[in-house]
């Protein structure tokens, strides 16, 4: 079989993997980081997701960070750029549990929140300061409606 151009001339594919211990839909989460990737045109992308406890989010956070206690996201980028995301994530499913109560959607929607905050950390987005936090949040909601997941920051302000 004769190859084409066409597709030797085609970045590789998106690959994103989600995993864990914890009893989630992953498949879906794996789904929509696709969608993620791909509305950022960062379709040449690896990414790595690990959904985690308290515990061993707390472990991550003092070895990587020096912090004490558990957080949402820790993200690790492997050199990420203009075209692609690689990074590794860290997310945590009892912060979203918690979160996701207040916030009165699913433990899903704020997983994937998690997931696209790790992944704006790896395209030049920020949080550290009051406006760097403000348009960081206002771009996870514009693509999360744009994906058809709808806002999940937005809702708990």
């Amino acid at each position: 079989m004769e190859e084409s151009n066409e597709q030797i001339d085609q970045p590789p594919p998106t690959t994103v993997t989600v995993g864990g211990d914890i009893d989630i839909e992953y498949k879906w989460l794996e789904e929509q980081t696709v969608e993620v990737l791909h509305f950022l045109h960062r379709q040449n992308s690896e990414v790595s997701v690990r959904v985690v406890c308290d515990e061993e989010m707390s472990t991550l956070h003092i070895k990587h960070s020096g912090v004490e206690g558990t957080t949402d996201v820790l993200t690790f980028d492997h050199g990420s750029d203009e075209q692609s995301v690689r990074a590794d994530l860290a997310v945590c499913f009892d912060v979203a549990m918690r979160e996701s109560k207040n916030r009165n959607h699913s433990v899903q929607n704020e997983l994937l929140l998690y997931i696209v905050h790790g992944i704006l950390h790896c395209t030049g987005f920020d949080d550290h300061n009051e406006e760097d936090h403000k348009l960081m949040h206002q771009e996870e909601d514009r693509i999360l409606k744009a994906i058809g997941v709808g806002v999940v920051w937005s809702h708990s302000t």
